[in-house]
């Protein structure tokens, strides 16, 4: 179906939307693309505004909703496809997420987060080497990115790759000191070897 063009006082409305949303209001995010959106029950990109902000909030059955509606209303919605596949993801519904994030990928493509999505989907589907190629693609466009730090060192940490596991987690915590997730990692990893020990001493 053909989309028409939003008026100025609709764009006007989404950019005030979205600068909440970078502010972390996100409440106040949806009053306005909830206005929108009586006004405008079609208007697609209200909808992916709602379902990221919704997503945000942890109202994952409100963001599937607003994002599935989004791409019934419009096949090239990659944000919807996106949500839509990360929500599969929190479910390890790690087939159905990997078909919705390439869907996404292909819509638009070199974007830094869908690629550390559908690659730690890949990677936990079982197709370790292909996750970790996509990660790395993740990483090589957004290199400060303290999510795909964590989430290509937990990958590299789960197939055995110490060293580059390390070096992943003590970069993000360089980016971002203190950041928990970096910590937990780099704790994980910690007793790893220090469970391995006792074994290479047995094999000595």
């Amino acid at each position: 179906m053909a989309l028409h063009a939003p008026s100025p006082d609709t764009l006007d409305r989404l950019e005030r939307a979205e600068k909440l949303k970078l502010e972390g209001k996100y409440d106040e995010a949806l009053v306005i693309l909830e206005e929108l959106l009586l006004e405008d029950p079609e208007n697609v990109s209200a909808l992916e505004e709602v379902a990221d902000n919704e997503l945000s909030l942890g109202h994952f059955d409100r963001a599937q909703a607003a994002a599935s509606e989004a791409v019934a209303l419009d096949q090239n919605s990659y944000t919807g496809y996106y949500i839509l596949g990360f929500l599969r993801s929190q479910e390890e519904k790690w087939a159905e997420s990997i078909v919705l994030l390439r869907k996404a990928n292909i819509l638009q493509p070199n974007c830094g987060e869908i690629l550390r999505c559908l690659g730690w989907a890949i990677f936990s589907e079982g197709q370790r080497a292909q996750g970790i190629v996509t990660l790395e693609r993740a990483l090589n466009l957004d290199a400060e990115n303290t999510l795909t730090l964590c989430d290509l060192g937990v990958a590299y940490l789960q197939s055995h790759h110490f060293i580059k596991a390390k070096t992943l987690f003590l970069r993000a915590l360089d980016i971002e000191p203190g950041h928990p997730r970096a910590r937990e990692c780099l704790q994980a990893l910690e007793r790893t070897l220090k469970a391995q020990e006792p074994m290479k001493q047995q094999t000595l």
